[in-house]
């Protein structure tokens, strides 16, 4: 097991400074003035995880990808804790010759098997869901 350090400090009002285990800096406010909320970040993270885990897999099948885009659309409890009970993914991934049943399984493989921001979400009880388009590039 492996272990990860974080720290967040607070700055003023809802805005705090989150430093990453890796020294980035990430600007976080509950009011959305001067940064992205937590919630916010807990998506990103989602999208961005997902994301990596598709270009990888498509770049080791050899597609050639131009770029990849993952919008997400995400529900709420009404509820305090307000959490992400749904969450729909999709891809959009541009290139040369990309073919459907190669992102199919990248987005699959990605869900099921190597991100580990999804997987911990859907343990959580939250209902996530893909889709793509592949657009030539």
């Amino acid at each position: 097991m492996s272990e990860s350090k974080a720290s967040v400090t607070w700055q003023e009002n809802k805005a705090f400074m989150g430093v990453s285990p890796s020294g980035h800096n990430v600007q976080i406010d509950a009011d959305k003035g001067e940064g992205a909320s937590p919630m916010e970040l807990i998506l990103l993270g989602l999208g961005g995880c997902a994301s990596y885990d598709v270009v990888s897999i498509l770049q080791k099948s050899r597609q050639e990808v131009q770029d990849v885009r993952c919008e997400l659309t995400a529900q709420r409890a009404e509820t305090v804790p307000a959490v992400y009970t749904d969450i729909h993914m999709h891809f959009i991934v541009t290139g040369q010759d990309i073919k459907d049943k190669q992102v199919e399984k990248a987005i699959h493989l990605s869900a099921e098997k190597y991100c580990s921001a999804s997987r911990m979400l859907v343990q959580g009880g939250v209902n996530i869901t893909h889709d793509f388009e592949v657009i030539a590039g």
